[in-house]
């Protein structure tokens, strides 16, 4: 038996442009003689499709791309994932369903019944869970057909769950698994996928086909990196990450588990090919073509402006320099430099006459009160009414440069800094963007040297280091990575040796600053815990404030 993997880059609601994309797979499939092809979960509708699911005429289109597809399904098996309609009153009004077509007729469906309500999934919202399960028999094989969450409670050991469906399954026997999935990328999500898929395998000892989508959905990546098990746990092979691909496997080849194949899983470059593609994605599925940043000579916006032109090309990516009194010639320099380095097109506006001119006309209202952060935010804003300017004028999107630990902590100025229609590396830790700058540094120097050496500074007052206001970012992106990814208390962080004081200040930080991420644009989600839809906190709860 021959069985496809097309694993593609599917657009919420694009309803035609998924079913075209699946149609030109089913055709080069029966090109080369496969018997099954299978693409992911929610296929005709794209994932998460959130409350479009609500939509009555929206799940018709998602059945009316099925009934389509199902035409398709002429010698070739079609198996796809697409929302089904609950028919009994009781429950939710939908399944979150895997369908087996074939003979121009729906001939099996399995509906998923472990719907994750964690981080950034809610499909308890919308969805039913099963209750019944089946295998289906293909040409003399017996296959177990799952939805992604469905092979994630091995032998009913998730607490999350009462069920193991497979367990279920196995009481009809079956040859080999087939799991549609839609799983999230993050840049340890590659081996748990392996892990979890391996030991399924080890569990029932039959092949395992895991097929995963490819293409971001606003802040959420799907990164591809399907999978074929052998029975013996190797992976036969694991498909691209970050791309589309269509792969053809022999059931018996597979069965005899004789390779292994698998990825590069290094951190820092999953982090950089999952952030370009996010860009790219974002762009592309809104129809946006140009983008535009400050670029102020420091790590953060070089780093952005480089994801950035690698993404979207060079020329559609404008860089604005807006240099104050405060500014060093460096950081100008460096910004050019960048600029040129990268082929941005770029534009040098001094702020000094604007800053000043607000000043002056506050200065009544202000009287003799000291200079404080208040001035430094006037900068910031200046400088986003500027950018903001031009975005409205020319059509380029703004993409906003703050990193995770900035945006933990509050180190950046709302309707300023903050600003932007995509927040690029606020997902990604200080000392990891000072490591991505030097992976995009490996194959010649792209950002300046200097860029990377320099103490960071946000360059609003004399003299001005990130260190005066904040720990050293080694220290506090590690307590960061225990509150936040970890979620670790104090006194747990605290026991692990840092300063009671420290802990509380920078826990604090976090939590009172919240109002500011609730204002910032998505966060592209690259760690299992980014800032956004996966992580829900109160604006004005107490605790450790």
């Amino acid at each position: 038996m021959k069985i496809c993997i097309a694993q593609l880059n599917y657009h919420i609601g694009n309803f035609e442009g998924n079913l075209n994309k699946m149609l030109e797979a089913v055709a080069k499939a029966k090109t080369d003689g496969a018997d099954i092809v299978c693409f992911g979960e929610l296929a005709t509708c794209g994932y998460p499709a959130r409350d479009f699911l609500d939509f009555d005429d929206f799940i018709a289109k998602a059945n009316a791309s099925l009934e389509r597809l199902t035409q398709e399904a002429k010698d070739i098996a079609i198996v796809v994932g697409s929302p089904t309609i609950n028919p009994v009153p009781e429950g939710k009004d939908l399944y979150n369903s895997v369908y087996f077509l074939y003979d121009q007729k729906v001939q099996f469906v399995q509906h998923k019944a472990l719907l994750p309500t964690y981080d950034i999934f809610d499909e308890y919202r919308y969805f039913e869970p099963s209750t019944e399960f089946g295998v289906h028999e293909f040409k003399g094989k017996k296959i177990a057909l799952t939805v992604c969450e469905d092979i994630w409670n091995i032998g009913n050991e998730n607490p999350l769950y009462k069920i193991c469906p497979l367990d279920e399954m196995q009481k009809d026997g079956f040859d080999f698994i087939i799991n549609v999935s839609a799983s999230p990328f993050s840049y340890a999500s590659a081996k748990t996928r392996q892990d979890i898929v391996k030991a399924n395998v080890y569990r029932y000892g039959k092949p395992m086909f895991y097929i995963n989508q490819a293409g971001a959905q606003t802040e959420i990546i799907f990164d591809g990196g399907s999978l074929v098990v052998s029975p013996n746990g190797k992976i036969h092979q694991e498909l691209p990450y970050f791309e589309e691909s269509i792969q053809f496997f022999d059931l018996d080849d597979v069965n005899q588990g004789t390779q292994e194949n698998v990825q590069d899983n290094d951190k820092i470059k999953l982090i950089h090919d999952g952030i370009i593609l996010g860009i790219k994605d974002y762009f592309g599925k809104l129809g946006f073509t140009k983008a535009i940043l400050g670029l102020s000579g420091g790590i953060d916006s070089a780093v952005t402006a480089v994801l950035a032109a690698r993404a979207l090309g060079p020329e559609n990516v404008k860089v604005v320099l807006m240099p104050s009194q405060f500014s060093s010639d460096h950081s100008v320099n460096d910004a050019k430099a960048l600029a040129e380095n990268l082929g941005c097109p770029y534009d040098i506006i001094a702020i000094k006459d604007i800053y000043d001119a607000f000043l002056e006309k506050l200065s009544p209202i202000f009287g003799d009160l000291p200079f404080n952060v208040t001035e430094e935010n006037i900068q910031a804003r200046v400088r986003g009414t500027l950018l903001m300017a031009q975005s409205n004028k020319f059509g380029n999107i703004l993409l906003n440069t703050s990193n995770k630990s900035e945006m933990a902590v509050g180190y950046g100025t709302l309707y300023g800094d903050l600003a932007g229609g995509l927040s690029v590396i606020a997902d990604v830790y200080k000392t990891d963007v000072y490591r991505l700058a030097e992976y995009m540094n490996k194959d010649g120097e792209v950002i300046p040297i200097n860029t990377i050496t320099k103490p960071p500074s946000a360059e609003l007052r004399p003299n001005q280091k990130d260190s005066d206001s904040l720990p050293d970012y080694e220290i506090l992106d590690t307590i960061l990575y225990e509150y936040i990814e970890k979620v670790q208390g104090p006194q747990e962080i605290i026991a692990l040796g840092y300063d009671p004081k420290l802990v509380a200040r920078i826990l604090r930080l976090v939590n009172i600053n919240e109002f500011k991420r609730y204002q910032t644009a998505p966060v592209i989600r690259v760690s299992p815990k980014a800032f956004g839809v996966g992580r829900r906190m109160p604006i004005v709860g107490k605790y450790l404030s």
